[in-house]
């Protein structure tokens, strides 16, 4: 069950955390597995550790943002099967808790770029090939803050989230007679390094812990198989019990 043998994943932004979940879990069941990052030794890292474990994985340095640099590289990868937009940006890492009204313009493009346009130069990339073939999976991972927002701060990364949730359902009725599907997965809390933090969020969650970067990776494996055929256009929550989508 769940066997992608013979597939090609594509996972963006997987070099660390839950993007890199999703590969080491797409690689298990047997894809052979692209590790996409902006930094290419973190892509490299991955790939490797995906290798010692026995599974088949390279790296792939390159922007999301920048269509021709993701062009180059799906040529350079060759046939691409399944696609997980997992590149995601919050914003400036310095960017403080304030109101939009408050926010300085340049601090809006870079979420709607990697959120939005990066998940639509990705999937402008591979969809030629997919429906070609008659064949194809997209997943783009979301956040809660895509359909109903995280409070104050988050205005434009809510927007570059739930742009890219609203592209891939369209996208989805686009290519629904290709053998192509394409769903979101709106990630609710999950754990963060701070302890602290993670115990906070943690008791906010029905079910009691924050979520692991190997939940998402179940999910995307599942939508990722022949046996999820019939499952597209929707967003799906990951957020134990909480409701976000």
């Amino acid at each position: 069950m769940f066997d992608l043998s013979g597939r090609t994943a594509l996972v963006t932004g997987a070099g660390r955390n839950i993007g890199a979940g999703i590969a080491r879990g797409l690689a298990e069941h047997g894809a052979r597995v692209v590790v996409n990052d902006y930094f290419y030794e973190r892509a490299r890292s991955v790939a490797a550790e995906i290798g010692r474990a026995g599974g088949l994985a390279s790296p792939a340095g390159f922007d999301v943002t920048e269509l021709d640099e993701v062009q180059d590289a799906v040529g350079d990868i060759g046939q691409v099967d399944i696609l997980v937009n997992n590149a995601g940006l919050a914003g400036p890492a310095d960017m403080k808790a304030e109101q939009f009204r408050d926010m300085d313009p340049a601090d809006w493009q870079a979420p709607v770029d990697v959120n939005l346009f990066g998940v639509m130069n990705c999937c402008h990339a591979v969809l030629d090939g997919m429906c070609d073939r008659g064949w194809g999976r997209i997943i783009t991972i979301s956040s809660a803050a895509g359909s109903s927002g995280v409070g104050i701060g988050v205005a434009p990364y809510s927007a570059g989230k739930g742009g890219g949730m609203a592209f891939t359902r369209s996208l989805a009725l686009e290519v629904a007679r290709s053998g192509v599907t394409a769903n979101t997965l709106a990630l609710g809390l999950f754990e963060r390094k701070n302890r602290e933090i993670t115990e906070r969020f943690a008791r906010a969650v029905p079910v009691g812990r924050t979520g692991r970067p190997a939940d998402v990776a179940a999910a995307c494996v599942w939508l990722a198989s022949e046996e999820a055929a019939w499952v597209t256009a929707q967003t799906i929550g990951i957020n134990g019990g909480s409701l976000t989508s």
